[in-house]
Protein backbone atom coordinates (compact mmCIF):
# COMPACT_ATOMS: atom_id res chain seq x y z
CA UNK A 1 0.00 0.00 0.00
CA UNK A 2 2.63 2.26 0.71
CA UNK A 3 6.43 2.17 -0.08
CA UNK A 4 9.87 4.34 -0.50
CA UNK A 5 10.73 7.56 0.92
CA UNK A 6 8.06 9.29 3.09
CA UNK A 7 8.91 12.50 4.97
CA UNK A 8 7.32 13.30 8.16
CA UNK A 9 6.82 16.80 7.31
CA UNK A 10 7.67 19.86 9.14
CA UNK A 11 5.54 21.90 9.74
CA UNK A 12 6.60 26.07 9.17
CA UNK A 13 5.80 28.56 11.61
CA UNK A 14 5.79 32.25 10.98
CA UNK A 15 4.65 34.93 14.12
CA UNK A 16 3.55 32.02 16.17
CA UNK A 17 1.02 30.67 13.64
CA UNK A 18 0.62 28.03 10.76
CA UNK A 19 2.41 29.30 7.33
CA UNK A 20 0.29 27.67 4.96
CA UNK A 21 1.46 29.22 1.72
CA UNK A 22 5.21 27.63 3.00
CA UNK A 23 3.44 24.38 3.78
CA UNK A 24 1.83 24.18 0.66
CA UNK A 25 5.41 25.21 -1.19
CA UNK A 26 7.28 22.37 0.57
CA UNK A 27 4.19 19.77 -0.34
CA UNK A 28 4.92 20.72 -3.65
CA UNK A 29 8.67 20.49 -4.10
CA UNK A 30 8.65 17.18 -1.79
CA UNK A 31 6.34 15.56 -4.61
CA UNK A 32 8.98 16.97 -7.42
CA UNK A 33 11.62 15.76 -5.80
CA UNK A 34 10.12 12.36 -5.84
CA UNK A 35 8.44 11.43 -2.36
CA UNK A 36 6.14 8.66 -2.52
CA UNK A 37 3.85 9.97 0.38
CA UNK A 38 3.63 12.35 3.24
CA UNK A 39 3.26 12.48 6.72
CA UNK A 40 1.58 15.43 8.54
CA UNK A 41 1.61 16.25 12.10
CA UNK A 42 3.88 13.84 13.25
CA UNK A 43 6.74 14.15 16.02
CA UNK A 44 8.65 16.04 13.42
CA UNK A 45 6.04 18.51 12.56
CA UNK A 46 5.67 19.44 16.33
CA UNK A 47 2.02 17.65 16.40
CA UNK A 48 2.46 17.74 20.37
CA UNK A 49 2.34 21.76 20.20
CA UNK A 50 -0.89 21.65 17.81
CA UNK A 51 -4.49 22.38 18.76
CA UNK A 52 -6.43 19.98 17.87
CA UNK A 53 -8.17 22.75 14.89
CA UNK A 54 -4.84 23.48 14.02
CA UNK A 55 -3.89 19.95 13.34
CA UNK A 56 -6.76 19.15 11.64
CA UNK A 57 -6.37 22.28 9.49
CA UNK A 58 -2.69 21.18 8.85
CA UNK A 59 -3.77 17.92 7.74
CA UNK A 60 -6.55 18.93 5.17
CA UNK A 61 -4.20 21.27 4.05
CA UNK A 62 -1.76 18.41 3.04
CA UNK A 63 -4.24 16.91 1.56
CA UNK A 64 -5.55 19.49 -0.51
CA UNK A 65 -1.97 20.28 -1.90
CA UNK A 66 -1.30 16.88 -2.82
CA UNK A 67 -3.86 16.89 -5.25
CA UNK A 68 -4.04 13.03 -5.21
CA UNK A 69 -0.51 13.13 -6.84
CA UNK A 70 0.57 11.02 -3.63
CA UNK A 71 -0.88 9.45 -1.07
CA UNK A 72 -1.40 11.29 3.10
CA UNK A 73 -0.64 9.19 6.33
CA UNK A 74 -2.29 11.36 8.64
CA UNK A 75 -0.73 12.19 12.31
CA UNK A 76 -3.51 10.98 14.51
CA UNK A 77 -2.26 9.30 17.50
CA UNK A 78 -2.94 10.47 21.11
CA UNK A 79 -2.66 9.13 24.95
CA UNK A 80 -6.51 9.74 24.73
CA UNK A 81 -8.09 6.96 22.21
CA UNK A 82 -11.38 9.19 21.98
CA UNK A 83 -9.31 11.99 20.91
CA UNK A 84 -7.29 9.50 18.25
CA UNK A 85 -10.47 8.53 17.04
CA UNK A 86 -11.49 12.33 16.77
CA UNK A 87 -8.16 12.70 14.24
CA UNK A 88 -9.25 10.04 12.38
CA UNK A 89 -12.36 10.74 11.59
CA UNK A 90 -11.16 13.90 10.41
CA UNK A 91 -8.31 12.43 8.74
CA UNK A 92 -10.59 10.52 6.76
CA UNK A 93 -13.51 13.38 5.89
CA UNK A 94 -10.29 15.52 4.85
CA UNK A 95 -9.40 12.40 2.48
CA UNK A 96 -6.22 11.09 3.98
CA UNK A 97 -5.03 7.32 3.03
CA UNK A 98 -4.40 6.01 6.08
CA UNK A 99 -3.77 7.30 10.02
CA UNK A 100 -0.09 6.82 11.83
CA UNK A 101 -1.20 6.26 15.04
CA UNK A 102 1.34 6.48 17.88
CA UNK A 103 1.77 4.00 20.97
CA UNK A 104 -0.67 6.01 23.58
CA UNK A 105 2.30 7.39 25.26
CA UNK A 106 2.66 8.49 29.18
CA UNK A 107 -0.59 6.55 30.12
CA UNK A 108 1.80 3.35 29.37
CA UNK A 109 -0.88 0.83 28.86
CA UNK A 110 0.27 -3.09 28.60
CA UNK A 111 -0.36 -4.97 25.94
CA UNK A 112 -4.30 -5.79 26.92
CA UNK A 113 -4.57 -2.15 26.83
CA UNK A 114 -2.92 -1.65 23.08
CA UNK A 115 -5.09 -4.28 21.58
CA UNK A 116 -7.99 -2.97 23.49
CA UNK A 117 -7.22 0.74 21.71
CA UNK A 118 -6.05 0.02 18.07
CA UNK A 119 -9.25 -2.48 18.36
CA UNK A 120 -11.50 0.41 19.33
CA UNK A 121 -10.19 2.74 16.52
CA UNK A 122 -9.74 0.26 14.02
CA UNK A 123 -13.86 -0.70 15.13
CA UNK A 124 -15.31 2.64 14.85
CA UNK A 125 -13.31 4.23 11.53
CA UNK A 126 -12.39 2.51 8.20
CA UNK A 127 -9.48 4.76 7.96
CA UNK A 128 -6.11 2.12 7.20
CA UNK A 129 -3.76 2.60 10.46
CA UNK A 130 -0.40 2.32 10.84
CA UNK A 131 0.79 1.84 14.04
CA UNK A 132 3.49 3.55 15.08
CA UNK A 133 6.11 2.19 17.79
CA UNK A 134 8.45 4.80 18.95
CA UNK A 135 9.43 3.33 22.55
CA UNK A 136 11.97 6.21 22.93
CA UNK A 137 9.09 8.56 23.45
CA UNK A 138 5.98 6.26 24.58
CA UNK A 139 8.09 4.22 26.97
CA UNK A 140 5.73 1.38 25.83
CA UNK A 141 6.77 -1.10 23.30
CA UNK A 142 4.16 -3.27 21.47
CA UNK A 143 4.92 -6.97 21.23
CA UNK A 144 5.66 -9.05 18.12
CA UNK A 145 3.16 -11.59 19.16
CA UNK A 146 0.13 -8.07 19.67
CA UNK A 147 1.23 -6.56 16.30
CA UNK A 148 0.31 -10.12 14.60
CA UNK A 149 -3.17 -10.24 16.57
CA UNK A 150 -3.65 -6.39 15.45
CA UNK A 151 -2.56 -7.08 11.73
CA UNK A 152 -5.82 -9.61 11.67
CA UNK A 153 -7.91 -6.63 11.67
CA UNK A 154 -8.57 -5.42 8.18
CA UNK A 155 -7.84 -1.88 8.66
CA UNK A 156 -4.55 -2.45 10.56
CA UNK A 157 -2.07 -2.36 7.46
CA UNK A 158 1.18 -1.77 8.52
CA UNK A 159 3.55 -0.62 11.21
CA UNK A 160 6.35 2.51 11.20
CA UNK A 161 8.87 1.17 13.35
CA UNK A 162 11.08 3.07 15.36
CA UNK A 163 11.99 0.73 18.27
CA UNK A 164 15.87 0.24 16.74
CA UNK A 165 15.85 -3.54 16.60
CA UNK A 166 15.82 -4.13 13.24
CA UNK A 167 15.47 -8.23 13.82
CA UNK A 168 11.64 -7.14 14.48
CA UNK A 169 10.98 -6.78 11.11
CA UNK A 170 11.98 -10.87 10.03
CA UNK A 171 10.02 -11.50 13.48
CA UNK A 172 7.13 -9.28 12.09
CA UNK A 173 6.55 -10.78 8.52
CA UNK A 174 6.27 -14.04 10.11
CA UNK A 175 3.91 -12.81 12.84
CA UNK A 176 1.58 -10.32 10.44
CA UNK A 177 2.60 -11.57 7.22
CA UNK A 178 4.82 -10.62 4.40
CA UNK A 179 2.39 -8.30 2.84
CA UNK A 180 1.99 -6.41 6.08
CA UNK A 181 3.57 -3.04 5.63
CA UNK A 182 6.76 -2.32 7.97
CA UNK A 183 8.15 1.24 7.27
CA UNK A 184 11.43 2.28 9.23
CA UNK A 185 10.83 4.68 11.60
CA UNK A 186 14.82 5.16 11.74
CA UNK A 187 16.86 6.48 9.11
CA UNK A 188 20.17 5.19 9.65
CA UNK A 189 19.25 2.00 10.43
CA UNK A 190 16.83 1.74 7.18
CA UNK A 191 19.41 0.04 4.65
CA UNK A 192 19.49 -3.08 7.26
CA UNK A 193 15.44 -2.65 7.63
CA UNK A 194 14.85 -3.30 4.06
CA UNK A 195 17.40 -5.60 3.14
CA UNK A 196 15.37 -7.74 5.44
CA UNK A 197 12.15 -6.93 3.93
CA UNK A 198 10.44 -3.04 4.72
CA UNK A 199 8.82 -1.22 2.47
CA UNK A 200 10.20 2.35 3.00
CA UNK A 201 10.70 5.02 5.69
CA UNK A 202 9.04 7.13 7.25
CA UNK A 203 11.89 9.81 7.61
CA UNK A 204 13.26 12.65 8.95
CA UNK A 205 16.27 13.08 6.37
CA UNK A 206 13.70 13.26 3.53
CA UNK A 207 12.28 16.66 4.84
CA UNK A 208 16.20 18.51 3.95
CA UNK A 209 17.18 15.45 1.20
CA UNK A 210 13.99 14.91 -0.61
CA UNK A 211 15.74 13.73 -3.66
CA UNK A 212 18.44 11.45 -2.26
CA UNK A 213 16.41 9.58 0.14
CA UNK A 214 14.12 9.40 -2.51
CA UNK A 215 16.73 7.68 -4.42
CA UNK A 216 17.62 5.25 -1.82
CA UNK A 217 14.44 3.77 -1.19
CA UNK A 218 14.10 3.14 -4.76
CA UNK A 219 17.83 1.31 -5.12
CA UNK A 220 16.08 -1.06 -1.95
CA UNK A 221 13.08 -1.55 -3.24
CA UNK A 222 14.90 -2.55 -7.05
CA UNK A 223 17.28 -4.45 -5.06
CA UNK A 224 20.36 -2.55 -6.47
CA UNK A 225 22.50 -2.70 -3.30
CA UNK A 226 25.96 -1.33 -4.12
CA UNK A 227 24.07 1.95 -4.87
CA UNK A 228 21.86 2.15 -1.69
CA UNK A 229 24.94 1.59 -0.29
CA UNK A 230 26.67 4.10 -1.38
CA UNK A 231 23.97 6.82 -1.03
CA UNK A 232 23.57 5.25 2.58
CA UNK A 233 27.27 6.42 3.06
CA UNK A 234 26.62 9.76 1.77
CA UNK A 235 23.61 10.02 3.55
CA UNK A 236 24.87 8.70 6.99
CA UNK A 237 26.44 11.45 8.79
CA UNK A 238 22.86 13.97 8.11
CA UNK A 239 20.80 11.40 9.74
CA UNK A 240 23.08 11.21 12.58
CA UNK A 241 23.45 15.50 13.09
CA UNK A 242 19.61 15.97 12.54
CA UNK A 243 19.43 14.08 16.02
CA UNK A 244 22.57 15.47 17.52
CA UNK A 245 19.77 17.93 19.42
CA UNK A 246 16.56 17.39 19.94
CA UNK A 247 14.14 16.67 17.31
CA UNK A 248 13.15 19.17 15.39
CA UNK A 249 15.74 21.33 16.10
CA UNK A 250 18.14 20.51 14.19
CA UNK A 251 15.53 19.21 10.78
CA UNK A 252 14.12 22.99 10.99
CA UNK A 253 17.70 24.53 11.02
CA UNK A 254 18.94 22.17 8.24
CA UNK A 255 15.51 23.59 6.32
CA UNK A 256 17.02 27.17 6.26
CA UNK A 257 20.23 26.18 4.87
CA UNK A 258 18.71 24.10 2.20
CA UNK A 259 15.41 26.08 1.53
CA UNK A 260 16.47 29.54 2.84
CA UNK A 261 13.13 30.92 2.84
CA UNK A 262 11.55 28.38 4.53
CA UNK A 263 10.55 29.86 8.13
CA UNK A 264 12.63 28.34 11.09
CA UNK A 265 10.51 29.50 14.27
CA UNK A 266 10.44 26.38 16.45
CA UNK A 267 7.64 25.99 18.97
CA UNK A 268 8.10 25.74 23.01
CA UNK A 269 9.25 23.66 24.57
CA UNK A 270 11.85 22.75 21.79
CA UNK A 271 14.63 25.36 21.11
CA UNK A 272 17.09 26.64 18.52
CA UNK A 273 19.88 23.52 18.47
CA UNK A 274 23.11 24.29 20.54
CA UNK A 275 25.96 25.37 17.84
CA UNK A 276 27.61 22.39 17.77
CA UNK A 277 24.47 21.01 16.44
CA UNK A 278 24.28 23.60 13.74
CA UNK A 279 27.79 22.71 12.60
CA UNK A 280 27.27 18.73 12.75
CA UNK A 281 24.36 20.25 10.56
CA UNK A 282 26.31 21.95 8.11
CA UNK A 283 29.36 19.29 7.92
CA UNK A 284 26.84 16.94 7.01
CA UNK A 285 24.85 18.97 4.45
CA UNK A 286 28.66 19.43 2.60
CA UNK A 287 29.04 15.70 3.09
CA UNK A 288 25.80 14.66 1.10
CA UNK A 289 26.40 17.84 -1.20
CA UNK A 290 23.39 19.74 -0.90
CA UNK A 291 25.22 23.18 0.25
Amino acid sequence: MFSGSIPALVTPFRDGSFDEAAFRAFVDWQIEQGSSALVPCGTTGESATMSIEEHNHVVAVCVEQAAGRVPVIAGCGSNDTKVALEHMQHAKAAGANAGLVVLPYYNRPNQDGLIAHYTHLASNSDLPIIIYNVPARTVTDITVETMGQLAKLPTIVGVKDASGKVERVSAQRLACGADFCQLSGNDDMALGFMAMGGRGCISVTANVAPKLCADFQAACLEGRWNEALALQDRLFPLHAALFSDASPGPVKYAMTRVRPDFPSEIRLPMTWPSEASRKAVDAALAHAGLV
